[in-house]
């Protein structure tokens, strides 16, 4: 993988005189406290301002500063006017535009595109305090505010959405969301490295229309470079020879002609190959591939699954090309994935002057996500594990970039003596997963070429280093800190992985469990697990063993929470039928439950939208893919997963004669559900109650909690 510039080599911008801020400031008022004149550069987010490093925000905001640039933020702008984007005057660079931690889709809507009452990133959880696709509407507003003022787009919102994508909510494939920003351009994944260069490039007098080789951003191309080869992957392989064979009998100009490219094919200077699937070492660096246009993937279904598999195939930073996708008269140019931090560069990240608390301007109001996450710490980024319904691969990546152990132990001190209310309990040391800690391939090189979607499906790679001795010792030393009562790991285990190591699994069932540990088999069946990339259920049930063995060891009564995806792609009835025997056959009862909610550039949801599976080479006639769609078979399938509750057993009767399980009806210990209906439950319409009964909360996803019969357990699930 090639070196990248140390993100702090840079020569510092000459306002570092005037920074560190104690905030960065949200009002001209505290600017003129600071003594300044302007902003170098405002972040506009959908976020409330937390000073700490688990919102991007923060992390963005602090690193700029480091640089030397002073910077503002917006957050939460009144959207339905531009006066609000004129707050703190006009940056003298750029705008730097969020939804904020999560998308704004997701965090206004649930599976069921039902409005979600709260938000947890806003003071008091008020809802409705963001706009739909923030980013959009943000960019408009500052485009009004200021309109020669460059705009740049970035976080998991811009992120996902850098190329044509399937929405979910509007249930149709829209355009790169630069394009519908009207931005200029666009950074997706972990964004430290793109935003230094973009903002030192700027302040050097570069005009934003010159910067378009910053890997990991997305700009509106002006035409393929002069001498770079473009693959042209605009159509589904075809059988039989992806190239043809070379003709050694053919003159210099016809093999010229047979290489020529097509009508409307890119400007001349251009190399021009079909379906190639390699290029030499010494032409990657130069050699784009052109994906089916907007236009082609709207239309056309497989051409669109197609084009997924192109780009989750080129997300590997040390071998992907650049990407090119045309969308009416213009192309969107995707440069290849940034290089991930470097365990210094890291630890200095998480290490800048974060305040720790919420800007001082909200007062003594709750932030919730703040209150779960306050004393709650990141030794990790990226997930090799390369799930099909989860976005952390496509916006982290699956290289795993780790901190040091100094770093962390510096950090819990740090939440120790700062933070305020901290009993000495540390509520989480992880990232996307609690486990991939120092994980990496044993060899560079073979990482650096390879560009399968995951280290551990169908099974654990050979090349993979599952050594978890290096975590072992940081929990060990976190647990040693004075002050510290507790560490807890809240952080998805993996635990296909952490069978590798039963030390490991013995030191984190003793030590950091707090009586419930949530894990994630997501289905039983081969089925849906073979479209969402996870392992079978015998791992989980050898986990289990370990889990209750070592529990029992250390003389604690302990549980472990499984839970599941309804209306996943590759799911049938029967599937869901399978999954809950096996949840009553082991006494669990879903309190809340979650069903596949398609997210933009999710494997997954490629698969819902197409019917087609990306996992494999893309054909005509290559295989279908069953897609539970609509709001009765996807109600059915949350349904089955909350078998014991009476309002859904009138449904489960009907879809249980229609499968010719009848015998699964009655009170007998093996039935699912009761021959007759209990007076005052089910039969209502959805969203009705009975006065006087409690408002359940089935249908509220990503919300779920599972424990065993007679006990509730859990949080809200962590996003994925």
């Amino acid at each position: 993988m090639q070196a990248a510039k140390p993100l702090f080599s840079y020569r510092k911008h000459w306002a570092e005189r005037l920074t560190p801020a104690p905030f960065l400031p949200m009002s001209r008022a505290e600017m003129i406290e600071l003594d300044w004149d302007e902003c170098d550069i405002i972040l506009i987010s959908g976020d409330a301002y937390v000073d700490l490093p688990s919102f991007g925000m923060a992390i963005i905001g602090r690193l700029l500063e480091a640089q030397g640039f002073r910077v503002g933020i917006i957050a939460q702008p009144d959207w339905r006017s531009a006066e609000p984007f004129r707050a703190l005057g006009r940056p003298a660079l750029f705008f730097g535009i969020t939804a904020g931690n999560m998308d704004s889709m997701v965090n206004r809507y649930t599976s069921d595109r039902r409005i979600r009452r709260d938000d947890s990133y806003t003071p008091g959880a008020e809802g409705g305090k963001r706009p739909d696709r923030s980013v959009i509407v943000y960019a408009q507003r500052a485009r009004e505010a200021f309109g020669d003022v460059p705009i740049v787009i970035g976080g998991i919102e811009a992120s996902l959405r850098r190329t044509a994508h399937f929405d979910y909510w509007s249930e149709k494939v829209r355009r790169s969301v630069l394009l519908d920003a009207k931005a200029d351009m666009l950074v997706f994944g972990n964004a430290e490295r793109q935003v230094c260069e973009i903002a030192h490039r700027l302040a050097a007098g570069e005009s934003i229309d010159a910067i378009t080789n910053v890997r990991g951003t997305v700009c509106v191309s002006k035409g393929t470079p002069e001498g770079w080869i473009e693959i042209d992957s605009t159509q589904v392989d075809t059988p039989g020879a992806l190239n043809p064979s070379v003709d050694p009998y053919a003159s210099e100009a016809q093999r010229l002609a047979a290489n020529a490219p097509a009508a409307g094919a890119p400007q001349a200077g251009t190399n021009v190959v079909r379906f190639i699937r390699q290029v030499s070492n010494a032409d990657r660096g130069h050699s784009v591939v052109r994906l089916p246009s907007f236009e082609q993937v709207s239309e056309d279904k497989v051409l669109y699954a197609h084009a997924s598999r192109v780009v989750h195939v080129e997300s590997n930073p040390g071998n992907a090309r650049a990407l090119v996708q045309r969308h009416g008269d213009r192309d969107v140019w995707l440069n290849p994935p940034p290089i991930p931090l470097t365990t210094a560069e890291f630890d200095r990240v998480y290490e800048l002057p974060y305040q720790r608390i919420p800007h001082p301007a909200y007062g003594v109001a709750r932030i919730p996500a703040y209150e779960m996450i306050r004393f709650s710490i990141a030794i990790q980024r990226g997930c090799f594990g390369g799930c099909t319904f989860c976005s952390i691969t496509e916006h982290e990546g699956r290289i795993i970039q780790s901190r040091s152990e100094d770093s962390v132990i510096r950090e819990i001190e740090s939440i120790r003596d700062n933070v305020p209310g901290f009993t000495g309990v540390i509520s989480d040391l992880g990232g996307p997963t609690a486990n991939m800690y120092r994980i990496h391939c044993k060899s560079r090189d073979i990482e650096s070429a390879c560009r399968r979607p995951s280290c551990v499906y169908p099974g654990i790679c050979k090349n993979l280093n599952t050594d978890h001795a290096p975590l072992i010792k940081l929990y060990r030393r976190a647990r040693a800190v004075p002050g510290v009562k507790k560490v807890l790991i809240a952080s998805g285990v993996r635990y296909d992985l952490a069978l590798e190591s039963p030390e490991y699994v013995k030191e984190l069932v003793t030590h950091h469990v707090g009586g419930y540990l949530k894990i994630a088999p997501e289905a039983i069946g081969e089925g849906p697990l073979s479209k969402m990339m996870k392992p079978g259920i015998g791992a989980y049930d050898r986990f289990k063993e370990l889990f209750d063995k070592y529990s029992k060891a250390a003389g604690k009564e302990q549980y472990l929470i499984p839970y599941f995806i309804a209306a996943h792609p590759g799911t049938t009835d029967e599937d869901m039928l399978e999954l809950a025997l096996w949840l009553k056959r082991n006494s669990f009862r879903a309190d809340q439950v979650q069903a596949f909610l398609p997210g933009p550039m999710a494997t997954a949801t490629a698969m819902y939208h197409t019917g087609k599976n990306p996992l494999r080479k893309v054909t005509r006639d290559s295989e279908e893919v069953i897609v539970p769609k609509g709001l009765r078979v996807r109600r059915l399938h949350k349904a089955f997963l909350r078998y014991h509750d009476a309002e859904n057993w009138p449904m489960l009767r009907v879809a249980l004669k229609r499968m010719g399980r009848t015998d699964l009806i009655g009170s007998q210990r093996h039935q699912l559900v009761p021959a007759m209906q209990p007076r005052g439950t089910g039969g209502l319409p959805e969203g009705k109650r009975r006065p006087g009964t409690p408002f359940r909360t089935q249908h509220s996803e990503d919300r779920p909690t599972l424990g065993r019969a007679g006990k509730r357990g859990g949080s809200r699930r962590p996003a994925r």
